[in-house]
């Protein structure tokens, strides 16, 4: 996180670095993309909308990123790496059996999602008016959820006598996406939560348990 969050810099001389006043400037205009693109929509949010939010000016704005796109995509990647490693940091805890560990994975995953309502919209809906770019960008991180499940279920032996295991995990996490998106387009975020239990039950029935 910046030295102080999403809150502007103090007035007058203060003892931050150099470093620390241009990742403050960055943290501020991340969240000020993420909340106006939540609020508006990625093609209706300007560059004068972050700029607002984030209290710098244009010259600052233009230093640390080429165009709007590249401050949208950097904030993305900044939700996603951020629901990586809370999901991580549920995994670490390895002496659990293999369907509690999947569900302290969901619950952190949705729990994320369903405390945010602009960052979700940003992660799973607007991700999609940003061009190609960002549409890889997508694939990219949803990629890595696949390894991340893939790794964890992989460790059941009916999960291994699957046909083409990878393939079922691929159609559990893209079901998800679809699933969670879908609530989160009709504005029901913080519904998220009460996916876990059906999702589950599906894995259940998939493992044969």
């Amino acid at each position: 996180m910046a030295p102080h969050g999403g809150g502007s810099l103090p007035r007058g001389r203060h003892r931050l670095t150099r470093e620390q006043v241009r990742a403050s400037q960055r943290a501020r205009m991340l969240q000020g993309m993420t909340e106006a693109v939540g609020e508006k929509g990625y093609v209706s949010t300007s560059v004068a909308d972050v700029l607002q939010r984030a209290h710098v000016s244009r010259e600052t704005f233009y230093e640390h990123f080429a165009d709007k796109q590249a401050c949208f995509l950097s904030a993305y990647q900044e939700a996603a790496d951020s629901i990586v490693e809370i999901i991580e940091d549920v995994l670490g805890v390895a002496d659990l059996p293999l369907m509690l560990r999947l569900e302290r994975v969901l619950a952190a995953y949705l729990g994320a999602l369903a405390t945010d309502g602009a960052r979700a919209r940003t992660f799973l809906l607007e991700i999609y008016a940003a061009g190609p770019a960002a549409a890889a960008q997508r694939y990219a991180v949803q990629h890595r959820f696949v390894q991340i499940v893939d790794a964890l279920l992989v460790e059941d032996e009916r999960f291994r006598a699957l046909p083409d295991p990878e393939f079922a995990c691929r159609m559990l996490v893209g079901g998800v996406a679809s699933l969670v998106t879908g609530k989160v387009a009709r504005g029901e975020h913080a519904a998220l939560p009460g996916l876990s239990t059906p999702i589950l039950a599906h894995v259940r029935c998939v493992l044969g348990r």
